[in-house]
């Protein structure tokens, strides 16, 4: 989908967004996120950012298997929000999505959902790491998305793999270097100094 850009700040919607209004947006300008109705706008990310979630990417499609589709930089629907009311849209940095979820909205419009998504990856950047690993971490859970894997390019490279733990959230058991090993949502194996 296709839209007109969203034109100076001055022009933006003053008002606090649903999910289905921000999605309506359609491709704008600039990159943009929606937070409890707000629309926020974030820089374009940096070269090594983008290239480590590219690298990523790429690992982790060549590991999922035929059940699963990996995306970068695409709007998650939260569903956190009943409708009509201010919404929860973020654009993670790496979505893992059931593969037939993904083929219908490719096919037929719309957007990701939390039902979608088995794993979500956020890389941290200067600017997103309170966003990254408090506020996202806790919306995503409360989204039930089963995994949530936060990336620190910081030397040397980590990763804290995030899984939902019944009533109480995510659980993780501390930040991995070297070699990173999961099971779920499937089996999958990185050395992480390749992120960078």
């Amino acid at each position: 989908m296709t839209a007109a850009p969203l034109g100076p700040p001055h022009e933006w919607p003053h008002r606090l967004l649903t999910a289905a209004e921000y999605v309506e947006l359609g491709e704008t300008e600039v990159r943009t996120e929606l937070y409890e109705g707000r629309l926020l706008v974030s820089p374009s990310p940096s070269l090594k950012h983008s290239k480590s979630a590219r690298r990523l990417a790429n690992a982790l499609e060549a590991w999922a298997g035929q059940g699963y589709e990996v995306y970068e930089d695409v709007d998650v629907d939260l569903d956190l929000a009943a409708p009509g009311e201010p919404g929860f849209v973020p654009r993670p940095d790496v979505v893992v999505a059931r593969a037939e979820s993904a083929r219908r909205i490719e096919y037929g419009g719309g957007t990701l959902h939390t039902s979608d998504v088995v794993l979500v990856v956020e890389i941290l950047s200067p600017s997103s790491r309170k966003m990254d690993r408090v506020v996202k971490r806790d919306e995503y859970a409360d989204a039930r998305i089963p995994h949530y894997w936060i990336v620190d390019l910081d030397d040397p490279v980590s990763i804290l793999a995030c899984h939902l733990a019944g009533d109480f959230g995510y659980a993780d058991s501390g930040e991995f270097t070297g070699t990173f090993r999961a099971t779920e949502p499937f089996e999958f194996e990185l050395e992480l100094s390749r992120l960078r």
